[in-house]
């Protein structure tokens, strides 16, 4: 677990200057109550009428519907700047790529979006499939680092990891007629099993786009929940040029691993499950050669990596998510970054 430990760099490093008071705070307790301020605040905004709150983009909406889907729809095309990623190297573990941002007062937009990601994640439909999985403590950890570690049981799902909540979430958001023409989604792996499950409860056709260097036991995996496998690619991004091009021409629904409001929001419940505290740190994790995330918050634009390592394939993407680099701009506190080194000691 060296990959996690969160000290103070020495030397020079191609860090941000950190804000006050940005070393995180180790979660000592399960379970938490939010402050009366924060319950009044939460309150208050979801009685607020629904024309006060702009709606997020949703499966089932259209440009005509949502100013802020039409607005993203009619943009330019973003052409993101190639990087390497050896262009922002820290030691792993190590806290660096923290978002340069500023709190002015009054300005509320970002608090009624935030609020609106809040009240969906709390009406999400992702426990007609998933579990509330348990906080563990991680005693031995615990004792070796001198600091009490909580586990988020992800695992104990029936994929085996958080994946299904998101799709879920969205595919149960699609219409009816539009979801019997079927989904297709491009994944590496916990995400096509997360569709996949979903599409046998929904009772509709999946299609899965897997990179040719997909390991067989994954694929296999995705088989046994009744979706069909097309191995397309040598990479991730290969495989979703293929997934949206079918997914144009069949009349499918393209189903993304992270990049949509529903997807996000179905992922979003297992922090919900963990705390609501506006104090919480939150620390992002990536591979030292597939750090598009950190890239992308130090230049404060979103990039897109000229090569990216495969060795973690759950997060081997070039280039960030819109949605996802705009939440974690506003939100997360940093990047770690892990060796491949560093990786192999932790699964050990």
């Amino acid at each position: 677990m060296e990959g996690l430990l969160l000290q103070p760099p020495q030397g020079p490093l191609f860090l941000r200057p950190r804000r006050s008071k940005l070393a995180p705070r180790i979660l000592t307790r399960p379970h938490y109550i939010p402050s009366k301020s924060i319950k009044t605040f939460i309150n208050a905004t979801l009685s607020k009428p629904t024309a006060e709150i702009p709606p997020l983009p949703t499966s089932s909406s259209s440009s005509h519907e949502n100013p802020l889907l039409s607005s993203t729809l009619s943009s330019p095309p973003h052409r993101a700047n190639k990087v390497s990623s050896n262009s922002l190297q820290y030691p792993s573990g190590y806290l660096g790529a923290v978002p340069e941002r500023t709190v002015k007062d009054g300005d509320n937009e970002s608090i009624v979006n935030a609020m609106e990601y809040l009240t969906n994640i709390l009406s999400s439909k992702v426990y007609d499939v998933a579990i509330e999985s348990p906080l563990q403590l991680a005693s031995k950890l615990s004792e070796r680092l001198g600091v009490r570690i909580w586990l988020k049981r992800e695992d104990l799902q029936p994929v085996f990891s958080f994946k299904l909540r998101g799709a879920y979430n969205m595919m149960a958001k699609v219409p009816k007629e539009q979801l019997q023409r079927g989904v297709i989604c491009s994944s590496a792996g916990n995400h096509a099993q997360g569709v996949a499950l979903a599409a046998k409860r929904l009772g509709c056709d999946a299609v899965i786009a897997m990179p040719v260097t997909t390991p067989e036991i994954k694929w296999q995996s995705v088989e046994r929940l009744g979706a069909t496998v097309v191995l397309v690619g040598d990479s991730y991004d290969e495989a979703q040029t293929y997934a949206k091009k079918r997914a144009k021409e069949e009349g499918r629904t393209f189903i993304p691993p992270f990049d949509h409001p529903d997807v996000i929001m179905g992922q979003g419940t297992v922090g919900m499950e963990i705390r609501v505290n506006p104090e919480v740190k939150i620390i992002g994790v990536e591979p030292s050669d597939a750090n598009a995330m950190a890239l992308s918050l130090h230049h404060g634009q979103r990039v897109m990596l000229d090569q990216v390592g495969g060795f973690a394939d759950g997060v081997a993407v070039k280039e960030v998510g819109e949605e996802t680099f705009r939440l974690c701009k506003e939100l997360i506190d940093g990047v770690v970054l892990v060796s491949r080194d560093a990786i192999c000691a932790s699964i050990k």
